[in-house]
């Protein structure tokens, strides 16, 4: 895919704000590695192209190099909060959003997404979409209406499925999420 005209305006988005109640503590501070999965994500994001990266706090204070870190005060309520804590904090252009218990996304799909030339844009594995997702600035009041509990932005993108643009990367990494300390066993 032609990475030639990859858009600048967007920031990268790490949703870090949990307390990894399943895993038995925060994930944004469990190392694998050798790293943090914090900064894992936004290494992603950087490496990617995001030159700026946004990371939602939450159930503990993260100081995060390289990163502008906003606190939701409403971590509790789930992801749906922190996506709306992160997209204020862009406030325009466009986000790229990753959650941070993703250690095996690869840089590549974060490229392709920002070469789509798309205003709202998925990565897909297989039959499956997955992380990240690019939302455009405009659509940010239509996400944070519908952003509750645990659902981000995925009502937002059924709705609108015409206006998204799905994007292969299969040969990227893998969406696999880490729930409990086994899963980080591979």
């Amino acid at each position: 895919m032609d990475t030639g005209n990859v858009r600048t305006d967007a920031a990268g988005v790490v949703l870090a704000a949990g307390a990894g109640r399943r895993f038995g503590g925060p994930k944004a501070e469990v190392r694998w590695d050798g790293e943090r999965l914090v900064d894992r994500a936004v290494g992603l994001l950087r490496d990617g192209g995001c030159a700026r990266v946004v990371v939602v706090s939450g159930a503990v204070p993260l100081r995060v190099e390289g990163a502008t870190v906003v606190h939701n005060h409403d971590w509790h309520t789930g992801m749906g909060s922190s996506l709306v804590a992160g997209l204020r904090a862009v406030h325009e252009g466009a986000a790229v959003v990753v959650p941070v218990d993703m250690p095996w996304l690869g840089s590549g799909a974060v490229r392709r997404l920002l070469a789509s030339g798309a205003r709202l844009a998925v990565a897909t594995y297989g039959d499956h979409t997955g992380h990240p997702v690019l939302l455009g600035a405009e659509y940010f009041p239509a996400i944070a209406a519908t952003a509750v509990g645990e659902i981000g932005a995925r009502t937002f993108l059924a709705a609108n499925r015409e206006l998204v643009q799905y994007v292969p990367c299969d040969d990227t990494g893998s969406p696999d999420d880490v729930d409990t300390p086994r899963d980080l066993i591979r």
